[in-house]
């Protein structure tokens, strides 16, 4: 019997309080109300973060250089699919098509959604990993955005984040000069 697969989208990154330095990838059925989160490290975090809001780096990222590559070749990633989980893990497929070839290739959740997500290919669950994986769901409740801005110090005058914000990216802290220009955007 196939399995029956669901269309999820990417809500957003949560920054999760315990244990320290995790986060929450929270996906949500497309055309459903059922919610499941994925549990990433601020490694995994920052780049997926940065791809939702559009910030681009000085320098190319690794997953720069895999999208650079696939292009070159006239590669692209049709699809990804969360097949399994097994002990809180979730394990998926990116699906490369080159021509009429399709190829299957294993990766880390994390790394194919943001593959997905920088290819704007669909990404999808087997239904029953949805139904056993999904959170309740409140519609009323708003989701915190993703923020690393608490490790820096507070800023209030624009100047004061215009500097914090030159550090963060010569630091290549990409996902605190993400927020701090948002921060300076809402002030000006």
């Amino acid at each position: 019997m196939e399995r029956k697969k669901a269309e999820v989208l990417v809500i957003g990154v949560i920054n999760i309080q315990e244990p320290s330095g995790t986060y929450a990838l929270l996906l949500g059925e497309l055309n459903g109300n059922r919610q499941v989160p994925v549990i990433i490290g601020p490694a995994e975090a920052n780049p997926i973060t940065m791809q939702l809001k559009g910030v681009e780096t000085p320098r190319p990222t690794t997953h720069d250089l895999f999208k650079s590559c696939l292009r070159t070749f006239n590669i692209k990633v049709s699809e990804v699919l969360i097949y399994r989980v097994e002990e809180g893990i979730f394990y998926s497929y990116v699906y490369l098509k080159h021509n009429h070839d399709v190829v299957a290739i294993d990766a880390r959740t994390s790394d194919a959604i943001l593959l997905a997500l920088t290819f704007h290919a669909p990404i999808y669950m087997y239904d029953d990993i949805l139904e056993t994986q999904c959170m309740p769901y409140d519609e009323d409740e708003e989701l915190d955005d993703y923020s690393m801005a608490n490790e820096s110090e507070e800023a209030e005058s624009v100047e004061e984040l215009e500097m914090a914000l030159e550090k963060a990216i010569k630091d290549e802290n990409y996902e605190l000069a993400s927020v701090l220009r948002d921060k300076i955007k809402k002030q000006k």
